[in-house]
């Protein structure tokens, strides 16, 4: 069986090829700001699940028999601010408004996964779930702040900072999952490949310990 993650996202690479897993990547092509204005009154749990699912299949029905039984994981991220969900600001001038805002609080960074099981006949089994965990920010200078959002870094990342590149140095701390934070909970994928017949483990791709 091959594991496949639906995502461009080489944090969440990282992270999987860091756990013991090195699974194929194949980017999902689909329309996110279309997929969030079709369901406006959705929870923030209830979006980012939606977009998880919706690039998983994507690419399930993209690669179709090509690489046999597969497992894929598809994932997305946004955080939960001020009553405000947001995703990549993709501009400065929106990435320096973020974070003269949620400088000095909280936030809460949500996670929808989605993981599917397809062989040659199409999806055989779906499992869903999403993962919140609460992050303390920090409060950089004006000179901080600005350094950062020449790096580039902000703009291409849920919610302008990441806990494993640079934003690292602006963030005072988490309460829950830290792999969620970078973009894919382990130990809710753990769970979602039980629920669709896989053991973690046996896709283990090195030794442990």
């Amino acid at each position: 069986m091959r594991l496949v993650l639906a995502s461009a996202s080489p944090a969440r690479l990282a992270v999987l090829r860091a756990a013991g897993v090195d699974p194929l990547v194949e980017v999902a092509d689909v329309d996110e700001d279309a997929l969030l204005a079709a369901i406006p009154h959705a929870s923030p749990a209830e979006k980012v699940t939606h977009l998880a699912a919706a690039k998983a299949t994507a690419v399930a029905r993209r690669i179709g028999d090509t690489h046999g039984e597969v497992v894929l994981i598809g994932c997305d991220s946004m955080l939960l601010v001020g009553g405000e969900l947001v995703g990549k600001p993709r501009d400065p001038d929106t990435a320096r408004r973020r974070w003269k805002a949620m400088a000095g609080g909280t936030g809460e960074l949500v996670t929808g996964h989605a993981v599917l099981r397809s062989t040659a006949g199409g999806i055989d089994q779906v499992a869903e779930g999403h993962a919140v965990t609460t992050v303390r920010f920090g409060e950089p200078s004006d000179a901080e702040l600005e350094a950062y959002l020449a790096s580039g870094e902000p703009l291409v990342v849920a919610g302008a900072f990441t806990l494993d590149g640079l934003g690292g140095w602006f963030v005072e701390g988490i309460d829950g999952d830290a792999s969620n934070v970078i973009g894919i909970s382990l130990p809710l994928v753990r769970r979602l490949l039980a629920a669709v017949g896989v053991v973690v483990t046996d896709l283990w791709s090195r030794p442990t310990g």
